[in-house]
């Protein structure tokens, strides 16, 4: 009897992320299963949801069946089944764990199990709706986290006409992504929209006062002794691989769960992309490397040869404005930090409100730093992700002012 195709083999998704959405889309007849109540969404316009800029049906993914508001509780590998904590269990042939990742929530003093009113996470679209609600003219609100997720929170937060304070730890705005001039730009950018900006900043506790049972946040106490009042606290503090059901499955799991270049995981039947996983000692936290995850894993699953070997990510963020002369385009990839030898040109144009830098290391592009005008971010994309010599006759400035013919 031939053994049967993996295409022919039953495929069950957990988590209805925009990795699990785009899978979906390339594999006909898998199950997915998604604890929100929404239809998949494109993650990277929760802020322009906060902002009031789209309605939640704008940012929805191209329809795909999803059993909502359902969870997976145990992954029985041995019958391959998935328990769901509606009752139900699904049987699989090939289990896809997309589960995304948690906001971290910081060891804050007054920051329990339950979050106290006016404390918000800014993760999902329940996040951004209810902050949404919340916000108003006037209001004071603490974004804690000072990387892409907490600049675009304050950002529209302050479109939304709160006074914003963002409390950001480390000594510059958007560390992973830019180096210190580009994020002294973004400074004054936030500055200039209202945003007060407080780096190397640390936060000791929330303060809260109780009516009855209910505690609502007032202040927010820094480590010096100085209290920040806020009637909204955002928390943005990053993200943490949700790898809880592979644990308990036995699965093997560092900071996220480890797959090979096939996205598989120690269980051949058992597959993992997205913020979860973990390929080659990186996990990625991005919406680009989990797209490109799930072409590559349909492709596997379908038992077509491909294979994943990682993606050299560019981090792009428009911060709008009702006014288009007040909006910044930002990009970044690469290592923007130079190291000894490295060759680095930067070329900054205040009329024009543009500062582009990149790094060469041995010959290579190793990455930049673009914000204001993006108008050489393709090509200079390309050459990066090529990973080619740069050839003799391309002089680094060449690198910044082209436009790679768009």
């Amino acid at each position: 009897m031939r053994k049967k195709t993996e295409s022919a083999l039953p495929v069950v998704v957990i988590g209805a992320g925009m990795a699990g959405a785009r899978l979906a889309a390339r594999v006909p007849g898998a199950t997915v299963v998604g604890e929100e109540r929404h239809a998949p969404y494109n993650r990277v316009l929760l802020a322009d949801v906060l902002a009031g800029r789209y309605a939640p049906d704008v940012i929805a993914l191209p329809a795909t069946e999803v059993r909502r508001g359902v969870r997976a509780v145990r992954i029985d590998r041995a019958d391959r089944l998935v328990h769901c904590d509606d009752g139900s269990v699904l049987h699989y042939g090939r289990l896809v764990l997309a589960t995304g990742s948690n906001p971290v929530l910081p060891p804050l003093r007054g920051l329990g199990d339950t979050l106290p009113d006016g404390v918000h996470p800014f993760r999902t679209l329940d996040d951004a709706l209810a902050l949404r609600a919340a916000v108003r003219p006037g209001v004071r609100a603490v974004v804690i986290g000072g990387g892409l997720l907490g600049v675009s929170a304050a950002r529209a937060l302050a479109e939304c006409g709160a006074q914003v304070v963002l409390a950001q730890q480390g000594e510059h705005l958007m560390e992973r992504q830019l180096d210190p001039e580009a994020a002294a730009l973004l400074r004054v950018h936030l500055e200039a929209l209202g945003v007060e900006v407080h780096t190397e900043c640390r936060v000791r506790g929330l303060r809260c006062t109780t009516a009855t049972t209910t505690e609502s946040v007032r202040a927010v106490e820094l480590a010096d002794g100085y209290e920040l009042a806020a009637d909204l606290t955002v928390l943005a503090c990053g993200v943490r691989p949700r790898t809880g059901l592979a644990l308990a499955a036995g699965l093997n799991v560092r900071k996220g769960i480890v797959v090979d270049d096939e996205l598989r995981t120690s269980d051949p039947y058992i597959h993992a992309l997205g913020d979860c996983a973990e390929h080659r000692s990186t996990l990625y936290g991005l919406a680009g490397p989990a797209l490109e995850q799930a072409d590559v894993l349909a492709e596997v699953l379908a038992g077509r040869p491909a294979r994943y070997e990682g993606t050299r990510a560019l981090t792009r963020l428009t911060l709008r404005s009702p006014d288009p002369l007040r909006a910044l385009d930002l990009a970044a990839f690469g290592e923007a930090r130079p190291l000894p030898g490295d060759d680095v040109v930067r070329l900054a144009d205040a009329t024009r409100g543009a500062y582009r830098t990149v790094v060469v290391r041995e010959g290579r592009l190793a990455g930049g730093v673009l914000l204001g005008d993006l108008g050489a971010v393709a090509g200079l994309a390309r050459t990066w992700q090529d990973d080619e010599p740069l050839p003799p006759a391309m002089s680094l400035l060449h690198l910044l002012i082209d436009d790679g013919g768009h």
